[in-house]
């Protein structure tokens, strides 16, 4: 299912850097992969061997989500945006979660390249339309794993339902899982296009590789 994706104003205004990548590929999802975890468990060395937990909110894409946080009204030190949180946990000696393949996938993308990126099963998502805006005071928000999350000020994918995914959390009701056949993965470039089109490839590639992914598609749009 491809959807029309679009930015609202009230984000042009506030991040007019804001550029977007949809990754959309048919899947095979599986409960573990051993060659992406051996990718995961290099890249966490890396990591650790070169950064800290303060050196990690000048990446650049980290950064400018968390300028785009405050811009909309969020405290970026209390909602962390997904990558920056990743990445703090594996630099504190706390391992990542193992969820399945195509979450894990997801993670490690977000952690080599700085963006929080939101992936959805597509097939869970309503209409054919998605809108990033501004959470509103509250507005219904199951995060994955968290519970009633406080979205307000947050910026939010919305399908015709409601929000979908915000950079700190996604919602349970678009999660993927095992029996995911479609995948929507979102890749949040608050910093502007540099490194965009790395991250959408790279994400396609390990698909690919790890998920038997086919019909691979990227779509661009601001």
């Amino acid at each position: 299912m491809k959807l029309n994706l679009s930015v609202s104003q009230e984000i042009k205004q506030r991040c007019p850097n804001y550029r977007g990548a949809a990754v959309y590929a048919t899947v095979k999802n599986s409960a573990y992969s051993e060659g992406l975890w051996a990718e995961i468990n290099a890249f966490t060395q890396e990591l650790q061997a070169s950064e800290t937990t303060e050196s990690i909110k000048n990446q650049p894409a980290i950064e400018a989500t968390r300028q785009a946080y405050r811009a909309c009204g969020k405290d970026p030190s209390r909602y962390r945006p997904s990558a920056e949180a990743l990445r703090r946990r594996l630099l504190r000696g706390i391992d990542l979660y193992q969820i399945d393949t195509l979450v894990d996938l997801i993670n490690l993308v977000s952690l080599k390249s700085g963006y929080s990126i939101g992936g959805f099963d597509a097939d869970k998502i309503q209409g054919t339309d998605l809108c990033l805006g501004i959470g509103k005071a509250d507005e219904p928000f199951e995060g994955i794993g968290r519970g009633p999350l406080n979205i307000e000020g947050l910026p939010v994918y919305r399908d015709c339902v409601g929000g979908i995914g915000t950079p700190t959390s996604d919602n349970e009701r678009t999660k993927m899982g095992l029996e995911t056949t479609h995948i929507l993965a979102i890749i949040n470039g608050y910093s502007g296009s540099e490194g965009l089109q790395e991250a959408a490839e790279l994400t396609l590639e390990l698909l690919q590789k790890y998920a038997e992914g086919t019909e691979g598609e990227i779509v661009y749009y601001e």
